[in-house]
């Protein structure tokens, strides 16, 4: 069978500390003829650290519908590209879903780089039950919440989240309220950078600790469902 050469390369890109990035993803970033970036001066400045200069394409959620057709006309004339995100994997709560199943629906071939993502440290440092997890990204902030939050009391496994610094507190309160503030929790934020901190406790605990101190940075919410 002949071999099908990858035209379209998924780049996990640090979470934090640029001493993250593969050795591979700088390989595959040299080689493509156009990156894809959610925002083109985060990635910009990843770029000029590793001395990558390649052309920057903006492709991020406001924006990928329309850029798709285009995007996947490029590959098809013969054009490599990579895709990549501010920060983590593509795909995982970040744009990449619609282009890789666009991709594939082409006869595209893709491939998908190992490399960071902020929930698995996350839920490594909790020290609660990894052999089985689920992830549920970022919660609704209106419409489904109440529903997807009230489904997690059927849930057995370890439950990992996305969230923003300033809805912290309402998903706490809201997960105490539904599943109880006996539950055990474990929150990480600003992974892999300079003031990373990790806070282990029972939901009422922590709704206390961040009552009195206003949570700051990227966040991971873990929790034990079992406790």
């Amino acid at each position: 069978m002949e071999q099908v050469e990858t035209q379209l390369y998924l780049v996990p890109t640090p979470i934090g500390n640029l001493d993250d990035m593969t050795y591979r993803a700088v390989k595959v970033l040299n080689e493509v003829d156009i990156i894809l970036a959610e925002d083109t001066r985060t990635s910009g400045k990843l770029l000029k650290h590793y001395d990558i200069k390649k052309p920057l394409q903006s492709f991020h959620i406001h924006n990928e519908h329309q850029k798709l057709k285009r995007v996947i006309d490029d590959l098809k004339s013969g054009k490599k590209m990579a895709l990549i995100s501010d920060a983590g994997t593509p795909g995982i709560s970040d744009p990449g879903f619609l282009l890789a199943r666009e991709a594939l629906n082409n006869d595209i071939k893709l491939e998908s780089l190992p490399g960071a993502t902020a929930l698995i440290p996350a839920l490594i440092k909790s020290g609660f039950p990894n052999d089985r997890f689920s992830f549920e990204g970022f919660l609704p902030h209106k419409k489904g919440r109440k529903t997807r939050i009230e489904k997690l009391k059927e849930e057995d496994r370890t439950i990992i989240f996305y969230e923003s610094p300033h809805r912290l507190l309402k998903t706490l309160k809201q997960l105490a309220e539904v599943l109880g503030g006996e539950k055990m929790a474990s929150v990480s934020r600003e992974l892999t950078k300079l003031y990373e901190e990790t806070l282990t406790d029972t939901l009422s605990n922590l709704i206390e600790h961040f009552e009195k101190t206003a949570p700051k940075g990227e966040i991971v919410l873990v929790l034990n469902a079992q406790s």
